[in-house]
């Protein structure tokens, strides 16, 4: 039966598990058999369809089992008292906790949290407060523990709501409270007697180590201020005071970036130029100088000063923290090569501050002068994971997607963290022509994922023999975070896509994908399953740079905004309204394109004008996809018609597709596979949709190929369009046009007088003629195009990528940090530096850095001349059997 129990773990069985532990605890009466069933039963209300009336029986079951046989392990008291606080039976949680089964719990702060917690969700807040003090006399630094003793303080239940569990995981917490309910001398009151209690425990932690009181004086003030009191000068001075006791440590600035947010603009800046006057220079403390520093920096960073100052004062910024930076590597020649150095963090803020420069003059210089300093620093010291994630972000814009490529793979992203750290790279390689490195990555992240949802039903199972419920609970939950998640639902659809793209110029390869891929039918399945659930969102955006805060959005491609710090709260919940859009139109595409290849035999099945039953049907469900698809382009399916029409004649501007551009393009390209099979868009003279989809692809690509110039020096975006025009939309009609080309040949024909087959082959032929040759043209210019760049001399890419940023000293533009950088190798002092800094500075070369730039370079456009060479080869082969029949 334990077999059978673990059957039914193995399938989530819930139902099944409850039945079969009943049985077995009828049998022979052991508590862990009753503790699976009320598990079983737990994750029925939890994960599964059970309403909370089973909480009643799950809670009868322990009652009569306490009664007759009393508990034995604290795992059982934890689960005795999250069933009765499930419904709200605080009283009785806290009566159990209070008696004899109490003492099961050993750790007396564990009893004590428990208590709070209950105390609390009851609205007995007094009792709470009181419990909350024992824990943090007992455990000084416990912030969590504070901010529920406040909120029981301030009568604030916001703490104890239940969280949403689809809500990202890596959001700002307690930001948003009550206060305003409180008369006002109540508050006063109250607030006064934590402030007395605070003092208090300074006094008793008395340590260097412990910052949580200090942190609470701030957030009582951020309370205050909520309330209503003008307070401005308390929280500068409560800012200042954990400013010299804290100032100096790396996480300094998260800590109080919470609590700037409630000053004006003007008191930021007071109190940036009370930390500057606060340094103590003359110390012999060099260490905490340079923290104190660094944080100085980053406060500026963070408020939004730096980023206001015009271009020659941020110069003058990055010059100074680079210098900070050199004149302090003395302080890290005895570390370990594994541990952070002093000072490290500057050079990220270095690069971001270049970055901005880039923004302001749109100079392409301070983008690889940027890139140079962060490589710089990767040679000093190589596991710096910051200077990697600037890199893989900066290399992606400049369009060296290999060489972002390679800096992802160093940071050795594996298990959790391909859920949490894929962001960073695969929205960039799904829009790129590596396809190897896309499927590689996919590969990898969907066999994670895979194998943790198998495995997971094993560690459920492991956790019930341990007799450890709490971890049973908390398997499940986790599992079904990660099935919900918006990055695995996109990731399956996005296999599915790169598939489809590899196949595109071979019909009878690309109709077995299909077959595999259950001709689409899954993928729409997803789309459906997506509407009925609520998305999770695990990604670390928090890690993500300041000018990409969340994967859909660039400030580098413009216009620029004019902010380094963006609220991630708000763009997170702009994200979530779109993301679930995003996924379902990708989702339909599979069966889109199957639709679309099938647009041809269904003529040939067709027995009169009006078609048949089979013709109907496509027809029917053809359209009904595409209205879905333009419906989550905004537009409807008339006007979406219109839309495509006018821009193709030139009589409306390409601008209507939005950001979109290649959806509408899709669009375009299935609209025309639709209109085949349904004729209702024919126009007298036959072809008109043809004509105008030949005209709207040839004008887009043709338009980005002689737009981009050197990719070296242009924008990524410019070419990553042009690489999913020519492996999107020209790709999928390339398919249409096989598909007719197969039907056309006098092999194929079914010569039925009178019938739809001949008379529609002429024209069919011809119209799928001209789209070949236009094709052609368009893609053989693209590969001349990309010939013409990748015959470019190494050595002149590399002269190009120095020239970028090499400046005499007084010429204005990129080069100052450069050129500091250069100073430091050109005065390189063992005895100061250390061995291993000084054969690190040795072995930096800038040119070196150049070169890998070129062959990255050539490497992306070597791919993609592959890409379109294939095209070419297959619209050959069509142009040959025309010529042929």
């Amino acid at each position: 039966m334990m077999g059978l129990f673990n059957c039914y773990v193995r399938e989530y069985s819930f139902v099944k598990q409850q039945q079969t532990a009943i049985k077995m605890y009828k049998l022979v009466g052991e508590e862990r058999f009753l503790l699976w069933a009320v598990c079983s039963i737990q994750l029925q209300v939890l994960c599964g369809n059970g309403g909370e009336k089973l909480l009643v029986l799950a809670e009868g079951l322990l009652k009569k089992h306490v009664a007759s046989h009393s508990l034995h392990e604290p795992e059982a008291l934890i689960v005795y008292v999250s069933i009765l606080e499930q419904q709200a039976k605080y009283g009785d949680a806290l009566e159990i906790l209070s008696g004899k089964l109490g003492s099961l719990l050993m750790i007396e702060v564990d009893k004590l949290r428990i208590q709070g917690r209950l105390l609390a969700r009851s609205g007995d807040y007094a009792a709470g407060a009181s419990i909350y003090q024992k824990i943090l006399e007992l455990c000084p630094d416990d912030w969590e523990c504070f901010l529920h003793y406040l909120g029981c303080l301030l009568e604030d239940d916001s703490c104890w709501s239940s969280d949403v569990d689809s809500g990202p995981i890596f959001t700002q917490q307690f930001v948003n409270c009550k206060v305003a309910h409180l008369a006002e001398e109540v508050f006063d009151f109250r607030i006064t007697n934590a402030l007395s209690f605070l003092e208090k425990l300074k006094a008793d932690a008395n340590s260097k180590f412990i910052r949580c009181p200090y942190l609470a004086s701030l957030e009582i003030e951020r309370r205050k201020h909520l309330y209503g009191k003008e307070n401005h000068d308390e929280i500068m001075g409560a800012l200042m005071q954990y400013f010299h006791k804290f100032g100096h440590l790396a996480c300094f600035t998260s800590d109080v970036e919470m609590f700037l947010q409630v000053l004006t603009p003007d008191k930021k800046m007071d109190f940036l130029e009370k930390l500057i006057e606060s340094i103590n220079t003359k110390t012999t403390e060099l260490t905490k100088v340079l923290g104190q520093s660094t944080t100085i920096f980053k406060m500026r960073e963070l408020i939004g000063d730096v980023y206001k100052l015009p271009v020659f004062e941020l110069e003058h910024s990055a010059i100074k923290m680079v210098e900070t930076y050199c004149e302090t590597l003395p302080l890290s020649k005895d570390l370990d090569p594994q541990e952070s150095m002093h000072g490290e963090e500057l050079l990220s803020m270095v690069c971001n501050v270049l970055v901005q420069l880039f923004c302001c003059t749109r100079h392409l210089g301070y983008l690889m002068e940027a890139i140079m300093v962060l490589e710089f620093g990767l040679t000093i010291r190589q596991y710096v994971w910051q200077y990697k994630i600037l890199l893989v972000h900066l290399y992606s814009h400049l369009g060296v997607i290999s060489l972002a490529c390679e800096w992802y793979k160093s940071l050795d992203v594996k298990n959790i963290m391909l859920e949490t750290m894929t962001h960073h790279i695969l929205p960039q390689l799904a829009i790129s022509p590596l396809w190897v490195d896309l499927s590689n990555l996919l590969k990898d992240y969907l066999r994670f994922m895979d194998d943790h949802f198998r495995e997971s039903a094993d560690l459920s199972f492991l956790a019930y023999r341990h007799r450890n419920y709490s971890k049973v609970i908390e398997f499940v939950q986790f599992k079904e975070r990660l099935q919900r998640s918006n990055h695995y639902l996109l990731a399956k659809v996005e296999k599915s896509i790169l598939q489809l793209k590899q196949k595109a110029d071979n019909i009878e390869e690309e109709e077995g994908v299909l077959e595999d891929l259950n001709h689409g039918i899954h993928c729409v399945e997803l789309t459906n399953e997506i509407g009925s659930k609520t998305l999770t969102f695990n990604e670390d955006l928090h890690s993500r740079p300041w000018w990409t805060p969340t994967p859909e959005k660039n400030y580098l491609l413009g216009p620029f905004e004019g902010i380094s710090y963006c609220p991630k709260e708000n763009l997170i919940k702009e994200r979530e309204v779109n993301i679930r859009r995003v996924v379902e139109r990708k989702s339909l595409l599979p069966r889109l394109v199957y639709l679309s290849i099938q647009s041809t035999p269904s003529i040939k099945k067709s027995v009169g004008v009006n078609g048949s039953a089979s013709e109907t049907k496509i027809s029917k469900e053809f359209k009904f996809l595409l209205e879905r698809y333009v419906e989550m382009l905004g537009s409807s399916f008339r006007d979406a018609i219109e839309l495509v029409k006018g821009v193709s004649s030139g009589l409306k501007s390409a601008e209507g597709f939005g950001s979109d551009i290649i959806d509408w393009m899709n669009f375009a390209v299935f609209l025309n596979a639709w209109n085949l099979n349904s004729h209702e868009l024919s126009q007298p003279d036959g072809g008109g949709l043809w004509q105008a989809l030949d005209a709207l692809l040839e004008k887009h690509i043709l338009e980005k190929t002689r737009s981009i110039g050197s990719l070296v020096c242009s924008p990524s975006d410019s070419f990553s369009s042009l690489v999913q025009l020519i492996t999107e939309p020209l790709a999928w009609h390339l398919l249409v046009i096989q598909s007719h080309v197969r039907f056309c040949l006098p092999s194929g024909k079914k010569k039925k007088k009178g019938g739809l087959a001949e008379q529609s082959t002429p024209l069919l032929s011809n119209a799928a003629r001209d789209s070949i040759h236009s094709l052609c043209g368009m893609v053989e210019e693209v590969a001349n195009w990309i010939r013409e760049q990748i015959s470019r001399p190494e050595d002149e890419i590399v002269d190009a990528t120095l020239s970028s940023f090499r400046r005499n000293e007084h010429d204005e533009g990129p080069g100052k940090v450069f050129q500091i950088l250069e100073r430091l190798l050109s005065q390189i002092d063992k005895d100061e530096l250390g061995d291993r800094i000084c054969q690190a500075l040795k072995s930096w070369n800038p040119v070196d850095v150049s070169r890998k730039i070129a062959i990255g370079n050539s490497m992306v456009l070597s791919e993609f001349l592959c890409i379109c060479e294939s095209k070419m080869k297959s619209l050959r082969a069509l142009k040959q059997q025309i010529a042929q029949a």
